[in-house]
């Protein structure tokens, strides 16, 4: 077992929570037991996660996508109001973390989704803003077609991507920011990348990707992100004398 305090202060250190300026707060959003002996994963707080979670009799939930984002509702009332309720009658915990979660290194949902790709030579591109570098590329072991780097990727997530090609010529070179990041295509274009995948598309993405020359991924927002808080969670377990389980709440986007 490991202490709430100890484990909230442990990941924030971890997960260098403090060099972010997030879109939502990173750490412990949701307090409960003050003493944790199982943990449960998850993509996204939604409240089939928090319904499974505390059937499998969790003392904490870790996520990525937790509440509390900028412009949000602050009421707790309705479907949050529901979510929060739930967890605060169960005693059970909610850890969220967002930016954090997709910038490290080796537990991240990018590095994690590279790994999975099999990309190798893993670097950052420099952020545009104060914050730690959340784009990366890597590079393929061997140049191939967008057609079957597509194939890559319908294999290592299970689903078929959303493929805009963008020109002629192999792919090696791959960037790449899980979730909705398909504006950082433009972002990641001068770093030499011969393609982009991310999780979401928008209307604007397919003429970027034609006048940019790069080919364009869209793979899922949740299938993209569905590593990295996995490993963060099996990292936790071999650290600390807790269980953990990863539940995957399936969804399409």
């Amino acid at each position: 077992m490991i202490e709430l305090n100890t484990l909230n202060d442990y990941l924030c250190d971890l997960l260098n929570c403090a060099a972010y300026d997030d879109y939502c707060p990173n750490g412990l959003q949701v307090a409960g037991k003050s003493t944790i002996k199982k943990i449960v994963t998850g993509v996204t707080a939604c409240q089939a996660l928090i319904d499974a979670a505390i059937a499998e009799k969790a003392d904490a939930i870790l996520v990525h996508h937790g509440y509390f984002w900028k412009g949000e509702d602050p009421c707790l009332t309705g479907m949050k109001g529901q979510r929060i309720k739930t967890l605060l009658q169960a005693d059970v915990n909610l850890l969220a973390y967002h930016l954090p979660l997709d910038g490290h290194a080796t537990l991240g949902n990018n590095a994690q989704l590279a790994q999975r790709l099999g990309l190798q030579n893993l670097t950052p591109i420099p952020a545009q803003d104060n914050n730690p570098p959340i784009v990366f590329k890597g590079e393929l072991p061997t140049a191939c077609c967008g057609e079957d780097f597509a194939k890559v990727i319908a294999k290592a997530l299970d689903r078929d991507p959303l493929f805009i090609p963008g020109r002629d010529g192999p792919v090696k070179t791959i960037g790449l920011c899980t979730g909705g990041a398909q504006d950082y295509m433009v972002q990641a274009v001068p770093h030499g990348i011969d393609a982009f995948l991310t999780g979401e598309v928008s209307e604007r993405t397919f003429h970027e990707a034609k006048e940019l020359g790069v080919h364009f991924f869209a793979a899922g927002h949740h299938a993209t992100e569905r590593y990295g808080i996995q490993a963060l969670g099996e990292h936790l377990a071999e650290k600390f004398p807790i269980k953990h389980q990863f539940i995957d709440i399936p969804n399409p986007v």
